[in-house]
């Protein structure tokens, strides 16, 4: 099968290296020296998939239309990734393969004729440097779209993908998609001050304030009506329960996800744009909790706070200190 991968960071690298072992005919998109290492040198893939070196096509936009479409690029790109290569992918099948929302409503919105759907990746994997991908965390991801039950079509994805690396079909999506915006507050403290996720989680003042955002977003999702996807072990039954608990007892839960992570240090997406200089998804991630919220007449205020801290933190380039960054969090 001839598949295009738009955006070829942390994920969409993933997938081309693991979807051209198993033979497919990848074509990716990129930039600047990451355009230049894959064209000289192809995507190579270490860590929890095994050691690919995959030799694939590589140009700015997408040059041949392909049989299917993943959208792979940071949240905040996607409109304008979709809009260059519109005129080769119109038609065709689309999964988008995002964190947030609100990627395959951008998709359906901007390819009036193609199937979209989406992906939850629960993959950990570092964008080290041009060209070279490691992957810190191996785990299956979850496909769908809607609320309803998955269909044949996403069951078909689903499978073609999944001879690559494990995809499954799930029931109720947008559930699904809540479950891993909470699974992503994982994402905001790390970049703002500089430490692995799993360093994060081991501290327990850190630990308390993912534990505030994730709280947070369930009882945000909650009062928007969301029934949450059941992801990893989390589903509605656990994640209401969790959003009852004291902190204390809540942050049981980031500690369990740091237990499932392992040892090898994991930087989280957020972290690995700052590093690179580049704006990141936190606006997808804890902004569109903030949004949620007020569109149900309440506020998120911890996830506000995040949301201004990692600006600041793009914007300066340095990780803030743990004290600052504490007192600048509400009670």
């Amino acid at each position: 099968m001839r598949i295009g991968i738009i955006g070829a960071g942390a994920l969409g690298g993933t997938f081309a290296a693991l979807l051209a072992r198993e033979g497919h005919d990848v074509e990716v998109t990129a930039r600047g020296a990451g355009l230049e290492a894959i064209r000289s040198g192809g995507i190579r893939l270490t860590g929890g998939f095994g050691d690919v070196q995959a030799q694939v096509a590589a140009s700015e936009v997408l040059t041949e239309r392909p049989d299917l479409v993943l959208v792979c690029t940071k949240a905040q790109d996607a409109a304008n990734a979709i809009t260059q290569n519109a005129s080769v992918i119109d038609g065709v099948t689309v999964v988008v393969v995002q964190n947030g929302l609100d990627g395959v409503d951008t998709a359906a919105r901007l390819l009036s004729r193609s199937s979209c759907m989406g992906v939850l990746s629960m993959i950990a994997a570092n964008y080290t440097e041009p060209g070279v991908v490691r992957v810190t965390t191996t785990a299956t991801s979850y496909l769908g779209r809607g609320d309803g039950r998955a269909d044949d079509e996403s069951r078909r994805i689903a499978a073609i993908l999944s001879e690559a690396v494990p995809v499954v079909a799930v029931d109720g999506f947008r559930g699904a998609q809540w479950t891993k915006l909470v699974v992503n507050m994982l994402n905001a403290i790390p970049a703002i001050v500089g430490r692995s996720v799993q360093e994060v989680i081991d501290d327990r003042r850190l630990r308390r304030v993912v534990t505030a955002s994730m709280r947070e977003t369930v009882r945000v999702g909650t009062a928007r009506g969301v029934r949450f996807g059941s992801l990893q072990g989390l589903g509605d039954r656990r994640l209401r329960l969790f959003a009852r608990m004291p902190l204390a007892i809540g942050q049981l839960l980031p500690w369990l996800m740091r237990v499932r992570m392992g040892p090898v240090p994991n930087l989280g997406s957020t972290q690995q744009s700052v590093r690179r200089g580049q704006p990141t998804e936190v606006d997808h991630l804890n902004g569109v909790v903030v949004r949620e919220a007020a569109a149900a007449g309440m506020t998120a205020p911890v996830n506000a706070a995040l949301t201004a801290l990692v600006h600041e933190v793009e914007a300066s380039g340095a990780a803030l200190p743990e004290g600052r960054v504490l007192a600048d969090l509400p009670a």
